[in-house]
């Protein structure tokens, strides 16, 4: 699922700090590449939200915006696989809980809806479906990646962490729900043009319909969808408890 953190918030992702049961940090090699990361993907986000505001501004309208960010919505978009691929390398040598492996899934689910549909079906980029996702991640990650580098440094803000903790709750219905429309807006055209699609007979004796695997990906929203978000919630409910505990205990 593309949300969250596709238009909400994903979860801890190994290398943050509000994990109550303590695990070894990074190296200072891999603490500093961690805080490059997460300060260039913060700024990349950032470059997308300026874009927009300046796109509607010279505008004076919301519609088709997306053009105006496309370029840095893909490169940054694209650019969390490297964080991702690694979590699947961790969690596979038993370093990282099979809760961020959900999450993994769910960017790659974004890197898809951004090539493989937005992209891919030129005909949707106008929807306004596609601005209804498109700010849900921008201001998901601005405070995903800022909530990651200051927790590798030691000093995070509780107005960060509050915000990384409870804006996912209007945030990530919300992404959700431009992606799905977006989907459903490129059925007719997929359909159409038979995009992706593999029809028998051919050598290799194999067919895909690239119109039901769509169908089937937003089906598959149904069972993720509550999961994440669920997930999401108990993280909040656990962190900003616990921070307000240590509050009280000073």
């Amino acid at each position: 699922m593309a949300a969250s953190g596709s238009g909400g918030s994903r979860a801890d992702n190994g290398y943050g700090s509000q994990q109550p049961r303590r695990r070894k940090g990074p190296g200072a090699l891999a603490t500093a590449y961690l805080v490059i990361y997460n300060v260039v993907m913060t700024a990349g986000w950032l470059v997308i939200a300026v874009g927009l505001v300046r796109a509607y501004l010279a505008k004076g309208s919301y519609h088709s915006l997306y053009y105006s960010i496309e370029k840095p919505l893909k490169f940054f978009q694209t650019g969390a696989l490297l964080e991702e691929c690694l979590l699947i390398a961790k969690y596979l040598l038993g370093i990282v809980p099979s809760s961020v492996v959900l999450t993994a899934f769910q960017v790659m689910s974004r890197v898809f809806l951004t090539w493989a549909v937005t992209h891919s079906v030129k005909e949707v980029q106008t929807e306004d479906s596609v601005l209804l996702f498109v700010v849900a991640w921008t201001i998901t990650e601005i405070i995903r990646y800022s909530f990651y580098t200051f927790s590798l440094l030691n000093h995070l803000p509780y107005l960060i962490k509050w915000a990384r903790y409870t804006l996912f709750i209007v945030l990530y219905p919300m992404g959700v729900s431009g992606e799905l429309l977006t989907i459903y807006a490129a059925l007719p055209f997929v359909r159409q043009s038979g995009l992706y699609s593999i029809s028998l007979p051919n050598k290799y004796n194999f067919s895909f319909d690239y119109y039901t695997f769509l169908i089937l990906v937003m089906i598959s929203y149904i069972p993720i969808f509550p999961q994440l978000y669920f997930h999401m919630l108990h993280q909040r409910r656990k962190v900003l408890s616990h921070t307000e505990e240590h509050k009280k205990s000073e």
